[in-house]
Formats: structure tokens, C-alpha cells, sequence
């Protein structure tokens, strides 16, 4: 896949915000990875996460306008500079994987978290973090913040989001944990893992009060 942003969601550089998000929603529709199976899917799943930053940094003025001036410079400057980061991060990914499939949650986070600086858009650095931190109870906080910046970057992947939902119930945020699961209700369809953690987190729920303590 390009690695133009306007090339990867087909569109010329002097479209308009609505045909950006149009033209993004309708991708998500065609070539979300939940629709596939089998041999191919991780080239799949790659192109989605293409997708996704592509609209992500196009979709926000300040990024777009950033984004556009990377393509009038010369090869080797900033843009190069930006394509270096990305490999780095990736390295730091590789290690991390690598750390957390040996239950080294400590050198995992580590890995992720340099990750997340060498490339903070990455979506998928910024899921493993959580992934490797919510493994220690004493950085639950960090882990339910780098799930929640996964699907700032990637809102329509369906695994940060059932990430984020069941972190923020954990450290105890319902209304957050709710909105991150129905989320992924609406772009993954129907599962009842997600919807049992809905009921469940609507049972535990205690009711407002007033003044009197009876219900407002």
C-alpha cells in the first residue's frame, strides 16, 4: 500500500473534510479485518491501520496541514526524518512482542513505551503498552491512558476499544469503560462478551440521589 495518505484512501489532495470522512467510513465498511478470515488476513489488518492513520492525520486541520507540507519538501528532510521514527518504533515494537510472549511485562512496557515516543501516532504501540502495563496492578492507571490513545489513533479497531472498556472498569470508571465497549459494539457488531460486560457494569451502577436520598 502507498504510503501518500491521499493515495491510500483514493482521493485528491483538495478534498474537502466531508469527502475525507465519507470516503474513510466507507473503506472501514469494505476492509475492516473483522470480515475476513484466513490466509491473508494480516495484510488485511495492516491496510486497515493504514486507513486509519491516513484519516486520523487528514481528518484533523492542524495534522493535515503538517501532512501537506511534508510532501512539497525535499526527500531526506523532515519526512525522512518521520520514516526513520516509525522503523525505530517498530524495532521497539519487535522487542516488546518478544519480551511479553516471555512474561517479561517490565522489559515489554519499556520496549512499547519507547515506542510511543519514537512514534506517537503509532496506534498499535500504544495498545501493546496498555496490554503489557494492566499485567501489573500498580500501572493500571498508565495502561487504561496508552488504551485510550490506541483508540484516539485507531477508533474503529475493535480490539484497543474491548482493551480500553475492560481497563477503565478496572481502575473504576464505569461511564469511560461503557462508552469504549458500546463502541465497539457499533464497528465490530454484535458479541456477548462485550454485551455481558455492559450488564454487568450497568448492574454495579448505584442510582443518583437528592438531597432527601431519594432518587433525582
Amino acid at each position: 500500500m502507498s504510503d501518500d495518505y491521499y493515495t491510500i484512501l483514493g482521493l485528491p489532495q483538495n478534498a474537502t473534510s466531508k469527502q475525507i470522512r465519507e470516503r474513510f467510513l466507507e473503506l472501514a465498511r469494505e476492509r475492516h479485518p473483522d470480515r475476513y478470515q484466513g490466509e491473508g488476513k494480516e495484510q488485511i489488518e495492516a491496510d486497515f491501520q493504514a486507513i486509519t492513520q491516513a484519516f486520523n492525520a487528514l481528518s484533523n486541520p492542524e495534522s493535515r496541514r503538517e501532512y501537506d507540507l511534508t510532501l512539497v519538501r525535499p526527500q531526506g528532510g523532515e519526512a525522512g526524518d518521520q520514516s526513520q521514527a516509525a522503523q525505530i518504533a517498530q524495532a521497539y515494537v519487535k522487542r516488546g512482542v518478544k519480551a511479553y510472549k516471555n512474561k517479561n511485562y517490565l522489559e515489554a512496557a519499556e520496549n512499547f513505551d519507547r515506542a510511543t515516543q519514537e512514534n506517537p501516532s503509532d496506534a498499535q504501540a500504544w495498545y501493546y503498552l496498555g496490554l503489557a502495563a494492566s499485567r501489573r496492578r500498580a500501572w493500571m492507571s498508565r495502561a487504561a491512558e496508552a488504551s485510550a490513545r490506541a483508540c484516539e489513533l485507531a477508533p474503529m479497531e475493535v480490539g484497543y476499544l474491548k482493551l480500553a472498556g475492560k481497563l477503565f472498569a478496572q481502575i473504576g470508571q464505569p461511564t469511560k469503560s461503557e462508552r469504549y465497549y458500546s463502541e465497539a459494539l457499533t464497528w465490530g457488531g454484535e458479541d456477548p462478551e462485550i454485551q455481558a460486560a455492559i450488564d454487568d457494569l450497568k448492574k454495579t451502577k448505584k442510582p443518583k440521589t437528592g438531597f432527601f436520598g431519594r432518587g433525582e
